[in-house]
């Protein structure tokens, strides 16, 4: 994987959306830290993250989270879980499991061409094709 000048990060690219406030996003970014590692092979500049919550703390509550990098299609995740907490631990989760297929399905499959090429024949040893000798011992 090759170094990134300006690696992604939660607190540089994350926006709260609708249901959530300005002061909501530190603790919304704390709990989305574990995202730094996975987004930091990508450029800060062309990611976005935004989350945004559906009837906050009512019984039918959405929490949804949407990911954007360029160059690729747009991630969303969603949790109805009734904890915000809980909710918003799952949208991470589930990103984190997205990105994480999303860049295995593009990586070059480096050791394709060992499987591509056939196994030697083993040599049979003229020796062991041929009769039994027949001056065996008899009793």
């Amino acid at each position: 994987m090759s170094a990134v000048a300006n690696p992604a990060t939660v607190a540089e690219c994350l926006r709260v959306g609708a249901g959530f406030s300005q002061g909501d996003r530190n603790w919304i970014a704390e709990q989305f830290a574990t995202l730094d590692a996975r987004l930091a092979s990508f450029h800060a500049d062309a990611t976005e993250l935004e989350v945004s919550v559906k009837d906050r703390e009512a019984r039918g509550q959405k929490v949804t989270l949407e990911c954007w990098i360029a160059g690729r299609q747009k991630i969303v995740t969603t949790s109805a879980e009734e904890d915000l907490h809980a909710a918003l631990n799952d949208v991470r989760d589930d990103l984190r499991r997205r990105l994480n297929d999303a860049k295995t399905r593009q990586e070059p499959r480096h050791n394709k061409h060992l499987r591509d090429v056939p196994q030697p024949q083993a040599e049979v040893d003229e020796s062991e094709t041929t009769a039994p000798r027949a001056d065996a011992e008899t009793a």
